[in-house]
């Protein structure tokens, strides 16, 4: 792909997901997402000639006008958008498919000081939301959306969607595993179900058990007063 239709596809990724974005000229002076993605191509280019300096130098400016760090020895694909932005940090050995798109706060991180490939590798078509950790060397199948806050830390096949502490899949292939769609003001959460299911059992039990009481003539009079009695004794 030229430089030009590169350009372009960068522009018209934020013109088909931001519903905001007014105009061509708007996108251009005021998407930060689009600056720290053009200021990495350019340090990329660098980073591939081995001018690490420059390449680093050009990639901390970025950071500092926009508040995305983007390492320049990632690896992007096309139709990259990074909504809003601010605190978006992509480690170096980090792998972007085609139309991808970061929401303000997701991290593609390490885990340690492991060498070699130790940042996530993440698939064509992937929406990761915002304040999303996804670490280690670990990979985002194609189509998948990760929810916000998620911290992934294991490999999530093709068009699964992920969410929780740590992340779990959700929705796998269009079936349900646990939750709902995801949408970002409605996220599906694992643990509340959990509690809920836990609450009605907790229900349930107390029904059985005041129902026993009641057929062996067992009344919380009784044991009310044997709670008192005790409570003399201790006095």
């Amino acid at each position: 792909m030229s430089l030009i239709a590169q350009l372009r596809r960068d522009i018209k990724a934020v013109m088909e997901r931001d519903p905001a974005a007014k105009g061509v000229l708007e996108v251009l002076l005021c998407y930060p997402g689009l600056h720290a993605l053009w200021a990495y191509r350019v340090a990329h280019w660098f980073y591939r000639r081995k001018f690490f300096l420059v390449a680093r130098l050009i990639s901390q400016l970025a950071r500092w006008f926009t508040g995305i760090e983007i390492h320049p020895g990632a690896r992007i694909g096309s139709g990259f958008f990074i909504d809003h932005g601010m605190g978006v940090v992509i480690g170096e050995t980090a792998e972007i498919g085609e139309n991808v798109t970061l929401y303000q706060g997701v991290t593609l991180g390490g885990t340690g000081k492991e060498k070699g490939k130790r940042h996530p590798t993440v698939g064509n078509n992937v929406m990761i939301s915002a304040g999303a950790k996804i670490l280690g060397s670990i990979t985002i199948g194609d189509n998948c959306k990760i929810g916000a806050g998620a911290v992934v830390v294991k490999s999530v096949p093709p068009n699964c969607t992920v969410v929780g502490v740590p992340g779990r899949v959700v929705k796998r292939n269009g079936v349900r595993v646990a939750g709902a769609d995801l949408d970002h003001g409605d996220l599906p959460d694992p643990v509340a179900d959990a509690l809920v299911k836990l609450a009605a059992q907790v229900s349930r039990l107390e029904s059985e058990v005041k129902a026993l009481r009641a057929r062996l003539g067992v009344e919380d009079a009784v044991l009310d007063g044997s709670s008192s009695f005790e409570a003399g004794k201790c006095g």
